[in-house]
């Protein structure tokens, strides 16, 4: 049996494996693209025999190319809250790179709170929030009860809006620190 057919075998004996991991990183939709392009990869592979493992090869190369995928969407979305920023910026010009500045940070937090959600919690509340499921399809691609659905966008709301909180409680105590050293070194010069 060649290294090919091996390599083909293998990706159809690990597919559904592979379905189940990158179903933990990508939205639903993209999953079957994603398993897709990892069998277009190891097609375009010229040094085949190279590959001791192909079934671990597999997986990582689909854990990778979701990963990559995941990476280009969150560009994608901080390009357009770049651009929302940019019409706002012709809107009004009221201190614009602060705003904008301020936007790409709050957006940010906002994505590391998106993080910290456990994981079946993160892929309900990311489908909703950012990919604009309704809780029937949620119920639908994810396999879970739709009461399983509104407790995850519940506590995803409620644990990113505390991470918010939280955030903005810490900015103002940092800022309230900064503002007495200023007035305290400018009492000392006096």
């Amino acid at each position: 049996m060649t290294k090919e057919n091996t390599l083909h075998n293998s990706f159809m004996a690990v597919r559904q494996t592979m379905l189940r991991v990158i179903s933990r990183i990508v939205p639903p939709r993209e999953v079957e693209d994603i398993v897709q392009e990892t069998y277009v990869r190891i097609c375009q592979i010229e040094n085949k025999e190279a590959i001791k493992q192909p079934r671990s090869f597999l997986l990582k190369t689909a854990k990778n190319l979701a990963i990559d995928h995941l990476k280009r969407a969150e560009v994608r979305l901080v390009d357009a809250v770049d651009d929302m920023a940019e019409f706002e910026h012709f809107v009004s010009a009221d201190d614009a790179i602060y705003q904008q500045v301020a936007t790409d940070e709050e957006f940010s937090q906002y994505c590391q709170a998106i993080r910290q959600l456990p994981i079946q919690c993160r892929k309900v509340f990311v489908l909703k929030k950012v990919y604009g499921y309704s809780q029937k399809e949620i119920v639908k691609k994810l396999s879970i009860s739709e009461s399983t659905v509104e407790k995850h966008i519940a506590l995803g709301v409620k644990r990113c809006t505390y991470f918010m909180m939280q955030l903005t409680k810490e900015e103002r105590t940092e800022t309230m620190k900064n503002s007495k050293k200023n007035h305290q070194l400018r009492g000392d010069r006096s």
